[in-house]
């Protein structure tokens, strides 16, 4: 089967930024629920709940607000007031878990990334993380264990789970590589013990699985399908379990038909030229493999297309502008919400080609230069972003 050219791009995951370190910003005071929330995972909670602009994200912003023209300022400030997933990198930013939650009011929910797999990243060098393979006892003691007993001393406020990004969906594409190979059996055992283990009441989950343009090859779809499906079914089959997370970091389009790759060569061995067509694609094949199949879509950084040079290119990508603000009203049954899962700003890799995490993806043409380790606050990226957002602020 010809599929050389399209494995290649599909092979080319996201590599996602873990954000920086934690800005001091006082959370807010918020009116909490005066009783449990319980969510029910068979509908769409984002038909209900709004989400929150975490108390994190708000101060990079404000930091980044003091060096920027008014105009540029007084659009930033705007960025501020959108809700944004927060992310638990590293067991230390954990400590970022409690605030946000102690500021979200009841009528919002608060998304989290739990982000921290041993091997973290297996086919990328921009966000290695800090447990080595092997260590799985620690990232279910010190880690998942931690952040479920935090979550369950906080049963009055929503939250949405986004479960470990690029770990399954390396596991299908990647795993030539000796380093998923390596890691292929703690991403399988950690992610269906973090399923597991925080399958509470308050809280919604959905696992990533990639984008159109890593999973929405024909030779990926059943493979990726059936490989979520056994996490979840290892898991126990959650009842907090709502199905996947699309483009988290990532660029694609939503409903852009013809598709941005949608002319090259090997274009006919992928038909999820958008991540609309993706959803209900491999919705499709998630429902087959035995499933819960609905999906969020991160629109944080997805406003104009036509700036990549290959679908797999994901680093910084230059001209990138905010997307669709984050909402339930998507059109599509299986798509509950847009949500912005990247902070906007954040670097998702550096393009110091002596850096030890130094990644061949961000010194690309078409990425942005220079830019800091990822994670790091990227100012000027973060004013182009601004600059080129769609809808415009």
């Amino acid at each position: 089967m010809k599929l050389t050219q399209s494995a290649a791009l599909a092979f080319a995951a996201t590599a996602v930024a873990a954000p920086s370190a934690t800005t001091p910003l006082k959370p807010r005071q918020a009116s909490a629920c005066a009783s449990a929330v319980s969510l029910d995972a068979k509908t769409n909670v984002w038909k209900k709940y709004k989400l929150h602009a975490n108390y994190h994200y708000r101060g990079e912003i404000a930091a980044a607000i003091t060096s920027m023209s008014a105009d540029l300022a007084a659009k930033a400030a705007k960025v501020a007031e959108i809700g944004t997933f927060v992310w638990l990198d590293t067991i230390q930013n954990i400590e970022r878990l409690e605030p946000a939650l102690a500021e979200t009011p009841c009528e919002e929910i608060l998304g989290v990334v739990v982000y921290d797999l041993p091997g973290r990243d297996c086919a990328a060098k921009a966000s290695n993380g800090e447990l080595k393979v092997g260590e799985i006892a620690k990232y279910k003691g010190e880690y998942i264990d931690k952040i479920a007993s935090i979550i369950k001393a906080h049963p009055n406020t929503a939250i949405a789970l986004l479960i470990e990004p690029d770990s399954l969906p390396n596991l299908v594409t990647n795993i030539d590589l000796q380093t998923c190979k390596d890691s292929a059996s703690g991403y399988r055992d950690g992610v269906a013990y973090a399923l597991k283990q925080l399958n509470l009441p308050n809280v919604v989950q959905y696992i990533d699985a990639g984008h159109g343009g890593w999973l929405g090859w024909e030779a990926n779809l059943k493979p990726g399908a059936e490989e979520l499906a056994k996490a979840y079914k290892a898991a126990g089959s959650p009842s907090q379990f709502r199905g996947i997370a699309t483009n988290v970091a990532g660029w694609n389009q939503w409903d852009l038909s013809p598709g941005e790759f949608s002319t090259t060569s090997d274009a006919k061995y992928n038909k999820c030229q958008n991540e609309k067509t993706y959803v209900t694609t491999f919705g499709a094949a998630l429902k087959t493999a035995g499933m819960p199949n609905h999906a969020i879509v991160d629109t944080a950084r997805n406003g104009k297309s036509g700036l990549r040079k290959e679908w797999g290119n994901w680093c910084n990508v230059k001209g990138a502008g905010f997307g669709i603000r984050p909402s339930a009203e998507t059109g599509t049954e299986l798509a509950d919400a847009f949500v912005w899962v990247k902070p906007g700003g954040e670097s998702d890799g550096t393009s110091d080609s002596s850096a030890v995490r130094y990644d061949s993806f961000c010194g690309k043409e078409d990425a942005y230069q220079p830019s800091p380790e990822a994670g790091q606050w990227h100012q000027a990226f973060f004013e182009d972003l601004i600059t080129n957002a769609k809808p415009a602020f």
